[in-house]
């Protein structure tokens, strides 16, 4: 039984599976054999991209994973005794059948009180970043992903479970291909990572005009477009100040990497509107799922400045167009009644990251953050919006 029982549908904007090692592999084609390798370090087992062992997910077998909501208090108080990750995180436990198949999450689901949800990829978020000089081999590799995903757990298992294919944008019209494929099989979300796409010519922004056919296709099918939190790249940049050539590794404590914690999420927010996408695609469904909302503010403020110096730059309101079109989907301990304020409760989601230990161990108490917002507000937020989002 759910710890309490709401008087509305529960939609989750931010639930995650955890891969099996075939994941990646087993329909990746042959002339790709050998790129994604799990070998044996010290006793553990490693994923290496390319012969290059990473780090990025520690144990990307996912056989034992941190216990759902394991750093509620780390987030939601800090960390005044200095503790180390391994200590926040607590006991491990052993990945169960819920977290790898489709049937046992729905009878989980039931007991945690959500009747649906989006499910993200966990070991998706290495893919890009560590293939970005081989546009080929991405694609190859997310459609292998996604053919795995669609065969273990759809893309709409029963109605309730919403798994989000990932898109890479490096080669368009196989993206469009592929965004396609997705589509006919059910999709109704599409995760897209929040960074320069990678190219044959170099990175370049989601929301330069030669992306636009993608992003109509989009709107054609009414595919919501998830940018969840993931590897963005940014690394590269912290090592110019750092040295070294070290990639991100999230479960370690990097205090100055920290501080740019958003940097990728506000870049791609402002490319939404500087490089004029967003204007140009206006019935384009947009979220940002997995990344708070501590970028906002400073970035709405820094949209009007450049507005009020350039408004020659922009077709309208920058700010304005953000607040109007982007959907969040904040961290549980952010101040969920200040954003409603700031973008509109029709343009907050909830999202519990579960069963990440980042997340909540009891997705439901998300509307304990909402105490100040009457029931019609909480309703919106815990459910109604991403349910308009979604509708087909």
């Amino acid at each position: 039984m759910p710890s309490r029982v709401l008087p509305y549908p529960l939609f989750d904007a931010d639930n995650h599976l955890y891969e099996t090692e075939e994941s990646l592999t087993r329909y990746l084609p042959k002339e790709y054999a050998g790129a994604i390798q799990y070998v044996q370090v010290r006793g553990r087992t490693k994923i290496a991209i390319r012969g290059q062992i990473s780090e990025y997910i520690p144990n990307p077998t996912f056989e034992v994973v941190a216990r759902p909501g394991a750093m509620e208090e780390y987030f939601k108080i800090g960390n005044p005794d200095g503790k180390s990750k391994r200590e926040i995180f607590g006991e491990p436990m052993r990945a169960v059948p819920a977290f790898r198949e489709p049937a046992p999450r729905l009878a989980l689901m039931d007991e945690l009180g959500i009747q649906r949800t989006l499910m993200f990829p966990t070991l998706a978020s290495l893919i890009e970043e560590r293939m970005r000089d081989d546009p080929e081999l991405i694609m190859a590799v997310v459609h292998a992903l996604n053919q795995w995903l669609d065969e273990v757990w759809s893309f709409n298992y029963k109605g309730r479970i919403y798994t989000t294919p990932v898109i890479s944008l490096c080669i368009v019209e196989r993206a469009i291909e592929e965004l396609n494929w997705a589509a006919e099989r059910g999709a109704r979300a599409i995760l897209v990572r929040p960074a320069p796409v990678p190219g044959f010519r170099g990175p370049r922004s989601f929301a330069q005009p030669e992306f636009d056919p993608f992003w109509k296709r989009c709107v054609e099918l009414g595919v919501l477009v998830a940018m969840h939190s993931s590897d963005s790249g940014y690394a590269r940049y912290s090592q110019d100040w750092e040295g070294g050539r070290n990639e991100m590794l999230p479960f370690v404590t990097n205090t100055f990497r920290m501080m740019a914690e958003w940097r990728p999420v506000t870049d791609a927010v402002a490319s939404w509107v500087c490089h004029g996408a967003l204007f140009r695609h206006p019935e384009l469904k947009v979220s940002v799922i997995e990344n708070g909302s501590a970028w906002l503010v400073p970035l709405l403020n820094q949209l009007e400045s450049v507005y009020k110096k350039a408004p020659e730059g922009f077709p309208a309101d920058p700010a304005q167009e953000v607040r109007n079109r982007i959907h969040i989907s904040p961290f549980w301990e952010e101040d969920l009644a200040e954003l409603s304020s700031i973008v509109g409760v029709e343009r907050v989601l909830f999202g519990s990251d579960y069963p990440h230990p980042e997340g909540l161990a009891d997705p439901v108490r998300y509307v304990d953050e909402l105490a100040t917002l009457n029931e019609n507000d909480q309703a919106k937020i815990m459910g109604g919006n991403l349910a308009r989002l979604i509708a087909a």
